[in-house]
């Protein structure tokens, strides 16, 4: 086990396009829907989110290169602080299509470098695993449906 990266995939009935406008929307994973749709993540970007269990998140654009890849950095182990290096994990999205459907990996790494006990990190790392599989199957449906 490696409590430092928290890699998922999985595979979306969507175009490329459709889900690219998705993980586009900085911090899709973890605001609440209405307050990011429509926007497209520009690098240098920055928002902050309340999180229906952790409180006030700060999100970073940090790469994009559309329509296959998108990273972005977060506070999620340190809700309310202002996002650093030390405090904050790298979430990288990749896109790549598989006849009419698309392939979603999402890797996010740093835990081993937050500025927390080892006890606190490996929280963050169990909290974020569950919250990824959570999102996925969320994200999955989401963007399965025709866009409104």
């Amino acid at each position: 086990m490696n409590e430092d990266r928290i890699e998922r995939e999985t595979l979306i009935e969507a175009s490329l396009e459709r889900v690219w406008s998705l993980v586009a929307e900085p911090g899709f994973w973890v605001a609440d829907e209405a307050a990011v749709a429509g926007t497209v993540a520009t690098e240098g970007a920055s928002l902050i989110t309340n999180t229906p269990h952790g409180g006030e998140v700060r999100v970073r654009v940090e790469k994009v290169e559309p329509p296959t890849y998108v990273a972005y950095r977060w506070t999620s182990a340190f809700p309310g602080e202002e996002l650093r290096e030390d405090n904050s994990t790298l979430v990288e999205f990749t896109l790549s299509t598989e006849g009419d459907r698309t392939r979603l990996r999402v890797v996010e790494s740093g835990f081993a470098a937050l500025n927390t006990s080892q006890k606190s990190r490996e929280q963050a790392w169990r909290s974020n695993t569950t919250g990824w599989a959570q999102v996925f199957d969320a994200f999955k449906k989401r963007a399965e449906q025709p866009p409104v």
